[in-house]
């Protein structure tokens, strides 16, 4: 165990984490040339494509210092905000933490989140400065924000260059003797905290793990904490760049374990593995419960796929244990699910990859945040989806979720990051100037106000130096109304929202206009009406499309036409009481990009 050495390598998105990665693999020759290729942990083609991690990958790599063998199990963890949970999962597999920040750029929001989690679970932290071979780094700068920070000495500070390979050795040599060992009791029962799943459509289940006291052999009889079922280790084994079997995996090292289960639900992330004929005492407390933050439907194009849809979420949920679902029903879109994601991008990438491994074509409605509804009786309700809320006789109060957000910015964008806040209902606690030129503001917001794209306009208006992070802080009472979008008189139940009523109006009337132009013209007039309860707000109207039926008559009598045009006109009314409209998707999509 003295020669076991577990690290993460933790970053806001975009300081390159993966690159530095891909070094470490490089120089410590855990990957041939022949298998080289750059952000080599990021398997899947979305992360390729978006140069963003969002998988948590763990990797086993051999170092030798001094002559001695040193075994360094590497996790490279994703650095944006809607990702922070996979961070949590792996810090909690873990003795020490790379923490890394662009030379360029300094310390952002992420960091500092990310950070706060690694020195609750008490890991040992080397500041390391990367990019350094950049014009535009600020070394000495950077360096006194991480001082500020960490409160570490200045030359514990390492400099290095993903792209170059500067300072990697030294990196490396830090790993051995900085970060401590893994400390656990070889001869005590087996437990072992599981932190990651896949799936794999051969083998089933694929359950990746850190063993915290005793041993794993293959063959064993194991049996798991929270569901109680017991399995045989097929096979156990280490991490490499492919999985590599082995016989026994011992304390303090990370592997993984197939043993042929085929149920999603039987693995939980955060379980712990014992022997079922000497089983640990307790189960190990691992990571808090995940927290989502936005909610929104997802419903099959073709309600025949309800079924496949299930599955396919289940097997989504092993490897991104942060999606949360039920299901529920609508009028307009059949049967579905509700979902519970950490932000927009989480749920953007998750119907991506909906679309792209499981080949299901999904409605994702309008996203929302959670409400506390109060009757005039006084019971309390959940309300995760607007058409839960009561009626507005029965309602006495809303209360809406708050949050408070912390934004790290340049001086100069000061003024448009605070009208855009105080422009989403919020109001500011704090200001205070980090360095000459960066400050932090602190503010107090509705959570439902961030979620459309809140994060979009803030990179927008500082240029993409803007840096955000947010925790909630409970409820408060505020003036929601429900505004609902009426097709020909029916509500669609896809596209309520619950909104302020300061906003209500405009919010409305840019829906319908929106909708007029994505809505096909049909064979009858559509209506396209906002409503807060029996309402109208406003309206547009979609005209009909109609064939010039006295295209024949020539000359002749006036009531020959008349005829033919009551005769069209009768067609057209008894056509509206019949005919439904189809929405399209984009028009779902649309009302989140309303600007």
């Amino acid at each position: 165990m003295e020669h076991i050495r577990n690290f993460c390598i933790i970053a806001h998105i975009d300081h390159g984490k993966s690159t530095l990665a891909d070094r470490l693999l490089e120089y410590t020759n855990t990957i041939s040339q022949r298998d080289a290729q750059a952000q080599l942990l990021d398997d899947m083609d979305l992360e390729r494509e978006r140069g963003i991690t969002i998988k948590s990958h763990a990797i086993q790599m051999d170092y030798e210092l001094d002559g001695q063998k040193y075994i360094l199990n590497l996790i490279d963890t994703p650095g944006h905000v809607d990702f922070s949970y996979e961070v949590s999962r792996s810090i909690a597999a873990c003795e020490g933490a790379l923490l890394i920040v662009d030379a360029a750029q300094g310390i952002q929001a992420q960091t500092i989140s990310n950070l706060y989690l690694a020195l609750e679970n008490d890991l040992e932290i080397i500041p390391v400065l990367n990019k350094m071979d950049l014009p535009g780094a600020m070394p000495e700068e950077v360096k006194d924000q991480i001082v500020e920070l960490i409160g570490c000495k200045r030359e514990e500070i390492l400099e290095a260059s993903g792209k170059t390979g500067m300072g990697v050795h030294d990196i490396l040599k830090a790993i051995v003797k900085r970060v401590p060992p893994p400390v656990g009791d070889p001869s005590a029962p087996l437990q072992a905290l599981i932190f990651d799943s896949v799936f794999n459509s051969f083998r089933g289940i694929v359950a990746y793990f850190k063993v915290v006291n005793g041993e794993i052999r293959k063959g064993d009889k194991v049996k798991f904490f929270a569901t109680e079922k017991q399995y045989n280790a097929d096979e156990v084994g280490t991490l490499k760049l492919n999985q590599l079997p082995k016989d026994v995996i011992k304390t303090g090292d990370v592997g993984y374990i197939i043993s042929g289960i085929k149920e999603a639900r039987e693995v939980k992330v955060g379980d712990t593995i014992t022997r079922v004929d000497r089983p640990c005492a307790s189960g190990i407390q691992g990571f808090e419960e995940v927290k989502p933050m936005v909610f929104a439907g997802i419903y099959p194009v073709d309600t025949d796929e309800y079924e496949e849809l299930r599955d396919s979420m289940a097997k989504l949920q092993l490897n991104d244990a942060s999606l949360v679902f039920e299901p529920e029903s609508s009028a307009a879109l059949g049967f579905g699910f509700r979902c519970g994601f950490l932000g927009m991008l989480h749920m953007e990438i998750i119907q991506e990859r909906l679309e792209r491994e499981f080949d299901m074509t999904v409605i994702t409605t309008v996203p929302n945040v959670s409400y506390k509804a109060y009757t005039t009786k006084g019971v309390e309700l959940h309300v995760n989806n607007p058409s839960d809320l009561p009626d507005p006789s029965k309602l006495d109060f809303v209360e809406e979720p708050y949050i408070k957000a912390t934004i790290i910015t340049k001086s100069e964008f000061v003024g448009p990051v605070m009208s855009l806040c105080i422009q989403k209902r919020g109001s500011i606690t704090n200001q205070s100037y980090l360095t000459s030129d960066r400050v932090e503001l602190t503010f107090e917001m509705p959570m439902g106000e961030i979620v459309f794209d809140f994060y979009d306009k803030l990179k927008t208006i500082s240029k993409g130096y803007a840096s955000f992070d947010y925790h909630q802080i409970g409820y408060r009472q505020s003036d929601l109304v429900r505004l609902d979008i009426r097709l020909n008189g029916e509500p669609v139940d896809a596209l309520s929202s619950l909104i302020h009523r300061s906003n209500s109006y405009d919010f409305g009337k840019k829906i319908c206009e929106k909708l007029k132009e994505l809505i096909p013209r049909q064979q009858f007039e559509i209506i396209i009406q906002a409503s807060i309860g029996a309402k109208i707000i406003a309206r547009e109207t979609v005209k009909a499309l109609r064939k010039d039926v006295t295209a024949k008559c020539y000359g002749g009598d006036i009531s020959r036409k008349r005829k033919l045009l009551e005769k069209q006109k009768k067609g057209k009314k008894r056509m509206r009481q019949v005919g439904n409209v189809e929405i399209p998707q984009s028009a779902f999509m649309a009302v989140l990009k309303l600007d």
